[in-house]
Order: C-alpha cells, then sequence, then structure tokens
C-alpha cells in the first residue's frame, strides 16, 4: 500500500508538472507562432524594401540622366556665349567692313556722302584689316564711283590675290547692280571657270541664288545654265553617282525627323520589348507630314516684289557678311552647341545631327551637295527662298528616289507581331485582337506558377512524422512511467513537442499558402488589366501609323509637280531639256 501511495504521489506531481510543462509549451507556441507571424512580416517588409530600392535605382538613374543632360545643356548655353564673345574678338572687325559693302552703295545711289568720305573710309578699313579679301575690293568700289581707274584697277588685283573667288563674285554682282550686263558676265565667267563641280566653293550658292532670282540678265543666265548642265552631266557619269545622291538625300531629309512624345502609349513603353522598333518606325511615319509642311512653306512663299537694286543688295549682303572660312570651327561648334540646347542636353543626338549637318560648313563641295545644302540647310549655307525653291525642283528626281528609299526601309522595319511582356509573361499579338487567347495563356501560366510554388509550401516528412511520430512516443512514455518514470516523462515531453511542431509547421504553411494565393490572385488581376491595355495601344498604334504612313504619297505627289523652269526666270527652251533629263 505504501508503495501504492507513494507512486499515486508521485504520477500526481508528474501530472501536475506534466500540465505545467503543457502550459508552457502552449505559450512557448503561441510564441512561435507570433515569431513566425513577424518573420512573415518582416519578409513582407523586406520585399517591399527590394521593390522600392529597385524603384530608387530607377528613379535615380533617371535623376542621373536627367542632371547629365541638365548639365550638358546648361554647358552649351555657357559655351555659345563665349563663341560669340570669341567670335567678336577675333572676327569682329570684319563685320565693319562687311557693313561698310552695301552702305557704300546705297550711300552713292541716294547721293548724300561725299565721294572723298567714302573713300578715306575704305582706305582706314584696307589699313585696319590686313589680309582680309573686301577691304581692297570697298578700295577698288571707292575708286570706281571716283572715277579712279589706275587705283581701281590695283586694288581689284589685290582682292584676287586675296581671294579670287569671293573678288569675282562680289564683282559680278556689282556690275549687275549698275546695270554693266557685259562686265557682270565676265566676272561670272571667270568665276565659274575657277571652279571645279566636284570641288565647288560653298560661296557658289551666291550664284545660284542669283540665278534662280532671275537677277544675271539673260547672257549671265545662258552661261550659268549651260554651266550647271555640264557640271550635273559630268557627275552623273561618276560610278554610284545614283547611290550617292539617294543617301545624301536621305541623310538631309532625315535630318526633319522628330522625337515621339513621351506622354504617349504609356502601357507599349513599359511592356513591350518591342517598343524601341516601334518608336522608331512612328518617327518615320511622322516625317512624312514634317517634310511635306516643310517644302510646302517654301514653295507657298512669294517671290520677291523688291527693286533689281534691293535684291542684288540682300545678296551682295549675304556674300559679304557670311562668315569667312577662317571662322568654320567656330561656326561648326556654334552649330553643335545650338543643337545640344535644342534637344536638352542629348549630346548623342546633337552629334548624330551634327553629322549630317556639317557638310553645310564644308568649304569645298561637289555640286549635288550645294543643292542638297541649298535645299535643306538653308541656315548654315544661307541660301534663299528662291535658291531653295531652285534647287528643289532641280533635284526631285533625287529627292524621290530618296523619299522612296525612306518610306520603304520603315515599312520594312514595321514588326510583324508585338511582344507583350508582363513579369514572367512573354507573348505576342499581330493586331491586338487576340486577347482572350493572351488572356488564357497568361492565366495558365499564372495557375502553373501557383501551382509550382504551392508545391513546394508543404511540410516536410519530418514535419508530418512529429504529428504521428509524437502520438507513439507519448503512448510509449505514458507506459514507461510505470517502469522508468524519468524516461516516461522525458518521452511525454518529446511527444508533446513533436506533435506542436506539427501543428505549428502546418499552421505556418497553411498562411504562406494563403499568402500565395492572394499574390498569385492579385498578378492575374493586374496582368489581365496590363494585357488589354497593351493590346488597345497595340491597336492605337497600328491605326496611328497607318494614318501618318500614308501622307508619304502626298509628299510624291507634290514632287511629282514641280519643276525647274517653274522657279528659274527667264530660263531657255534648250537649257529647259538639259534640267529635266537630269
Amino acid at each position: 500500500m505504501a508503495d501504492y501511495s507513494i507512486s499515486s504521489a508521485n504520477l500526481n506531481a508528474i501530472e501536475k508538472n506534466l500540465s505545467s510543462i503543457n502550459n508552457k509549451i502552449g505559450a512557448l507556441n503561441d510564441s512561435i507562432g507570433v515569431l513566425d507571424s513577424r518573420v512573415d512580416q518582416v519578409n513582407d517588409n523586406v520585399k517591399v524594401v527590394f521593390d522600392e530600392v529597385g524603384a530608387l535605382a530607377r528613379d535615380f538613374r533617371d535623376f542621373v540622366q536627367l542632371q547629365v543632360r541638365a548639365n550638358a545643356k546648361s554647358n552649351s548655353q555657357q559655351r555659345l556665349i563665349q563663341i560669340k564673345q570669341e567670335m567678336e574678338k577675333r572676327f569682329g572687325h570684319y563685320d565693319i567692313v562687311r557693313r561698310t559693302a552695301t552702305g557704300i552703295l546705297q550711300a552713292d545711289d541716294l547721293g548724300i556722302v561725299k565721294k572723298d568720305t567714302i573713300s578715306n573710309a575704305t582706305e582706314e578699313l584696307m589699313i585696319s584689316t590686313p589680309g582680309y579679301w573686301l577691304a581692297p575690293c570697298l578700295v577698288a568700289l571707292a575708286a570706281w564711283i571716283n572715277d579712279q581707274p589706275g587705283l581701281a584697277e590695283k586694288a581689284l588685283r589685290e582682292g584676287i590675290k586675296r581671294n579670287d573667288e569671293k573678288t569675282s563674285l562680289f564683282w559680278a554682282l556689282i556690275c549687275r547692280r549698275a546695270d554693266r550686263k557685259p562686265a557682270a558676265l565676265k566676272w561670272t565667267q571667270r568665276y565659274l571657270e575657277n571652279q571645279d563641280e566636284e570641288n565647288l566653293d560653298r560661296k557658289t550658292v551666291i550664284i545660284l541664288d542669283a540665278f534662280a532670282s532671275g537677277l544675271l540678265g539673260s547672257d549671265s543666265e545662258g552661261v550659268v545654265s549651260k554651266q550647271m548642265g555640264e557640271w550635273l552631266e559630268h557627275l552623273a557619269d561618276k560610278p554610284g553617282f545614283v547611290e550617292q545622291q539617294t543617301q545624301q538625300w536621305a541623310d538631309a531629309i532625315n535630318l526633319k525627323r522628330k522625337p515621339l512624345q513621351s506622354d504617349g502609349y504609356t502601357y507599349l513603353r513599359k511592356y513591350s520589348r518591342s517598343w524601341p522598333a516601334l518608336q522608331d518606325i512612328m518617327e518615320g511615319a511622322m516625317l512624312h507630314a514634317e517634310i511635306l509642311n516643310y517644302f510646302t512653306s517654301i514653295f507657298e512663299q512669294e517671290a520677291s516684289t523688291d527693286s533689281l537694286k534691293a535684291q542684288l543688295d540682300e545678296i551682295l549682303n549675304s556674300l559679304v557678311t557670311e562668315y569667312d572660312d577662317e571662322e568654320i570651327p567656330l561656326r561648326k561648334e556654334e552649330k553643335y552647341n545650338q543643337f545640344v540646347v535644342e534637344f536638352d542636353g542629348d549630346e548623342e543626338r546633337a552629334r548624330q545631327y551634327m553629322n549630317i549637318e556639317q557638310t553645310a560648313f564644308e568649304e569645298r563641295k561637289d555640286f549635288t551637295q550645294l543643292l542638297t545644302d541649298a535645299a535643306m540647310k538653308p541656315e548654315s549655307s544661307n541660301a534663299s527662298v528662291s535658291t531653295q525653291k531652285f534647287a528643289i525642283a532641280l533635284t526631285k528626281e533625287w529627292i524621290s528616289n530618296a523619299y522612296n528609299d525612306i518610306v520603304a526601309t520603315n515599312r520594312s522595319k514595321i514588326p510583324h507581331e508585338i511582344v507583350i511582356n508582363v513579369d514572367t509573361f512573354n507573348d505576342k499579338t499581330a493586331d491586338g485582337q487576340n486577347e482572350t487567347d493572351l488572356v488564357d495563356r497568361f492565366s495558365a501560366l499564372v495557375d502553373a506558377e501557383e501551382s509550382n510554388a504551392l508545391a513546394h509550401c508543404t511540410l516536410s516528412g519530418f514535419e508530418k512524422f512529429c504529428l504521428w511520430g509524437g502520438i507513439a512516443i507519448g503512448v510509449i512514455g505514458l507506459l514507461m512511467l510505470f517502469v522508468s518514470p524519468l524516461l516516461g516523462l522525458i518521452a511525454i515531453i518529446a511527444s508533446i513537442g513533436m506533435i506542436i511542431k506539427h501543428f505549428s509547421k502546418k499552421k505556418r504553411v497553411n498562411a504562406n499558402r494563403q499568402s500565395i494565393s492572394a499574390q498569385f490572385a492579385q498578378k492575374r488581376t493586374n496582368g489581365i488589366q496590363i494585357i488589354r491595355a497593351t493590346l488597345a495601344e497595340v491597336v492605337d498604334f497600328r491605326a496611328e501609323f497607318a494614318e501618318k504612313d500614308s501622307e508619304s504619297q502626298k509628299v510624291i505627289d507634290f514632287l511629282d509637280q514641280i519643276s525647274p523652269e517653274q522657279y528659274v526666270k527667264k530660263l531657255s527652251e534648250s537649257n529647259r531639256r538639259i534640267f529635266v533629263s537630269k
């Protein structure tokens, strides 16, 4: 009985201890549950942090890019100021001579300035600008006005020595202004005889300007048109001439391309790897309206109604005021920095445009390049509207060839299928009409990913064993209490821990599975919305591209209806055939 009483007392104590242990294990389990919840929360927070860091990194890259461009734009603005100051310092004295040229002519017309004053002014300029070709020309002009042939001839020889081409041009225009047509013809012939159609002086555009405006008179007109016909014949005989013209005009036409606005096609920009190609072809399609507006704006301008002298003064002013060859490096740098400012600091784009624009700054170029620059780069080549009209009309066949190539090239880059990339989903659409198929495939992908994620979110073999193993060990522990109370107690404690571990892990797995299902449900909803919005933009893009691309025919039709005869006054019938055939 005593043994039994002791045994019962021991059992009561054991039961109390087990109850206490069970309570503590329960509290521990709750704590583990709380800890698991916090771990999950930490994981969620870490994911959020990673997402925010990724977004921050993108924002930082965008900020850096914007800052780089802002700095480049600011530097170019400052450099433009420095260039202007440097040109003023190095070549400012040329401006005084340039302004004096037409001033002398107009003063002589009005007869309100003494001839001695004109002579004194030109002599002072000759002294203050040594080496400049225009200074002796002005001395010769003053001597001519004062009827001093000896001095005029000496000054002319010096002007020819300094720059034969520009001096000849200057006096061709001066003589025409004075209505001395034979002299104007001789100076024009002298100038043209010194020219090589493959290596023309860029100032030849002055002759084109006067020719297209009908200012040289009928005799000079015949000389110039015949010379241009010979130049074109010689150039056309060169191997690869047609290909060269096509590329030359294609480069010039592409200068008129405008960047696509960044506030459209939000989903295609973000969810299609095809976007760079789409952006490129849309900019190519937008070019049609740009180039049509450019051409029509030129041809819609009325011909000048100014007097012969006023028009010749304008051309003379163009000759004497346009920068000279030694100024070209600074002028090129100025143009590049203007591009950087215009493109908001995009230096790469500025360099691309400058590579095409730089032909206008070349001291020597072939006749066809001169025409191209006159037509498409009037600011740099200093060509008048009359010259632009004539150059475009004369070279319309080359322009049409180049333009057709541009259109064909742009159309060849149209992707048959547009890629859609939403998270891990990558598929294609031709015209945005396969919404059902894409949504179904996307849903199937999400289902497969969800199933795969859920398949990995299960109890391990040991965690499953903990339930039945814990029960078995608990039973054994109860039996062992009668034989070895200590070992039985340890076994029971172990069994309780194993069972608690099983249910704790099971609870966590279930919570994770619910979270996974919720995440994939959200991914499915968002993804379907993105796919539908992207497909809608594909439809809009195709429609807009077709509309803008159709404008190309208007450009071709416009070029077909113009001819050079329309834009040169008093062009003879024989010479007309030269231009049409070439």
